[in-house]
């Protein structure tokens, strides 16, 4: 069992969604989420140090059986490929192991329980 985590730019849920449910994906998190990559610099405005404001982005939580990991990745990053060329950020993704998970419904364990 694995999380996903999948930070995206917020103009890209939808395709992203779309992307997952069509791979078969259906159970996600979202998340608005505020933040920046390394491209920030401090600038000096009137005098004072200041550092850019940070980016809205979205967060996707995405757990899976290992067999719908590639599945996933894949369809998160043709979905939110940039289309506006070479443009700094276009997000991230992680891959974590899940130790357990159980569905509190019903009790169950591990891979059925997701």
């Amino acid at each position: 069992m694995k999380m996903i985590i999948a930070i995206i730019r917020d103009n890209q849920l939808d395709q992203v969604r779309e992307s997952l449910i069509q791979a078969g994906i259906t159970r996600i998190t979202v998340n608005h989420v505020s933040g920046h990559g390394r491209k920030v610099s401090e600038e000096i405005y009137r005098g004072q140090k200041v550092i850019p404001n940070l980016v809205s982005n979205i967060r996707l939580e995405i757990a899976v059986n290992d067999k719908y990991v590639d599945t996933a990745v894949e369809a998160i990053t043709s979905a939110a490929q940039p289309n506006d060329g070479d443009m700094i950020g276009g997000g991230k993704i992680f891959i974590l192991p899940i130790e357990e998970c159980i569905r509190i419904r019903t009790g169950e364990k591990g891979s059925d329980a997701i």
